[in-house]
């Protein structure tokens, strides 16, 4: 017995909209990645389970190529909130415009 393809498309919706409601109400800058982290997640979970409903690998190489760039993304993201925790000693969004140029 299999699991139907909707199940995996509704935990995927379920999961994408948390990250989303993540992303839009809080203002920790940790938390925030963590919800995209979750966002990507959900995308992982959709293509994985639409790869393996059509018998196509193709959606396994592009989860790893989605997880490659999730961990480079968040490695950049880290870097320059450490950065900017260095010199402002706060790492709130909302008065964070040091970056506006």
């Amino acid at each position: 017995m299999s699991v139907p393809l909707n199940y995996y498309i509704v935990l995927s919706m379920v999961l994408f909209a948390l990250g989303i409601a993540g992303v839009t109400t809080r203002r920790n800058p940790i938390l925030i990645f963590m919800s995209i982290e979750l966002m990507l997640n959900a995308v992982n979970l959709s293509l994985i389970a639409f790869g393996r409903y059509l018998g196509d690998a193709g959606g396994q190489m592009l989860t790893i190529f989605v997880m490659a760039v999730a961990a480079a993304e968040v490695s950049v993201g880290l870097g320059i909130l450490i950065a900017i925790f260095r010199t402002k000693d706060n790492v709130d969004v909302d008065v964070l415009n040091g970056l506006k140029g």
